[in-house]
């Protein structure tokens, strides 16, 4: 036999079987590819069920309806089991004991609407009669005593049934961007901020409530008696005819209000001294509220972006349950031109000092304080768009047109 014949034909013979060994090795790991691919789909498939059950057990848990941050501080929570955490509060007053058949019952909540009110010894008499009008009508009463008095309300019937929280010479906003921070307060459908010298003779908390919820009002204020000592803007005023307004029109003075008015004080406005916030419209304002500015003026103006949504819609005042403004100075007063203004004794004067007037500067300088720290916040944000620019400047487009016209 010819050996270079001899050779190739070996040659061939081991190729064969080489390809061979390769074909059967590739056959027997088809299963086990297979296998593998299987294990991995499921793990995916676990991965995403577990974020998707995470993400449902956050919503449930989440009261406003934003996204929750839980992930992010999970780690300060890492030696709870996830189920015991309780992340809100709320201000119900909780017995030292209960009956065994009371017992099932701890965790349902009785009130479901707030009033919180700044307090001084001196309208004693005016808020027992807010007080009385609110509490039967399922409200928790907060009362913020900034006189430091508070034995000498131990005497009314209610007294023992609201918390009061004690700071000498604080505002409002100081107390309430303290003591109402939004998990604390996600119980309450509404939240009442109102000043302590309002006359409740006319009106129904609970009428009320059914007219901000039929209208969708997440912000409002009931309107002011045409007769109250002090009114600031034209837009609380009530109107008798109406059950409540969103809108204001004025010719006369500096503020003119039209059709073509898109922002307050003509429309999407309430003020400061009675505001009503749905939960959500407060967690928005209760970021809105400076810390260190506690007076308050010029935030009533921004209010309309709390509105959740077009403050044209959301903000308005009820005319059909309105109040007296009786207008007694309280820390220094308001300051305010007004509408209509009794004749107000002077605040008596400590170590040669004004304290009104001095009061009054120091909310004017936060007012200046405000208005640039909320310019220099929308300078910074270049990802914010004011909701309400561009449909302002097409009402007015709209608004001119239609005059032309005429």
């Amino acid at each position: 036999m010819n050996p270079i014949k001899s050779w190739r034909s070996l040659m061939r013979k081991k190729s064969s079987l080489s390809d061979g060994g390769k074909s059967s090795f590739k056959i027997k790991q088809l299963p086990f590819m297979a296998f593998v691919f299987t294990v991995m789909l499921f793990i995916v498939y676990r991965t995403t069920m577990y974020q998707y059950q995470q993400e449902e057990i956050d919503k449930r848990w989440n009261f406003w309806g934003e996204s929750k941050t839980y992930s992010s501080s999970f780690g300060k929570l890492r030696g709870l089991p996830r189920g015991i955490v309780h992340a809100n509060s709320d201000l119900e007053l909780r017995p030292l004991w209960l009956r065994s058949g009371s017992r099932s019952k701890l965790s349902v909540y009785s009130n479901r609407n707030l009033l919180a009110v700044p307090v001084g010894i001196k309208q004693k008499q005016n808020v027992d009669a807010m007080v009385k009008k609110f509490l039967p009508e399922n409200f928790t009463i907060i009362l913020f005593h900034y006189d430091g008095n508070v034995n000498e309300w131990e005497n009314l019937a209610w007294s023992s049934k609201a918390i009061h929280i004690v700071a000498q010479n604080q505002t409002k906003w100081w107390f309430a961007k303290r003591f109402l921070h939004p998990d604390i307060v996600s119980v309450y459908d509404y939240i009442f901020l109102w000043d302590e010298d309002l006359g409740v003779e006319h009106f129904s908390p609970s009428r009320y409530v059914r007219i901000v919820k039929e209208e969708g009002l997440e912000i409002s204020q009931p309107a002011l008696d045409p007769n109250s000592t002090e009114i600031h803007h034209r837009i609380t005023i009530r109107a008798r005819t109406k059950k409540f307004h969103r809108r204001v029109y004025e010719r006369r003075g500096s503020t003119k209000c039209s059709d073509a008015s898109e922002g307050p004080p003509c429309t999407g406005f309430v003020e400061g001294m009675a505001p009503v916030f749905s939960r959500s419209a407060w967690y928005c304002t209760w970021h809105l509220i400076q810390n260190d500015l506690v007076h308050g003026w010029g935030m009533d103006m921004k209010l309309g972006y709390c509105a959740q949504g077009d403050r044209t819609r959301n903000v308005g005042v009820v005319d059909r349950e309105y109040v007296v403004h009786k207008g007694i100075q309280t820390l220094g007063g308001s300051g305010h031109d007004t509408t209509k203004v009794s004749k107000l004794k002077k605040s008596t004067t400590r170590q040669g000092i004004d304290v009104r007037s001095e009061i009054r500067r120091q909310s004017t300088w936060e007012l200046e304080i405000f208005k640039e720290r909320w310019n220099q916040a929308v300078a910074d944000d270049k990802h914010w768009v004011d909701p309400f620019k561009g449909s302002e400047q097409r009402r007015r487009r709209r608004w001119r047109g239609i005059r032309h016209s005429s």
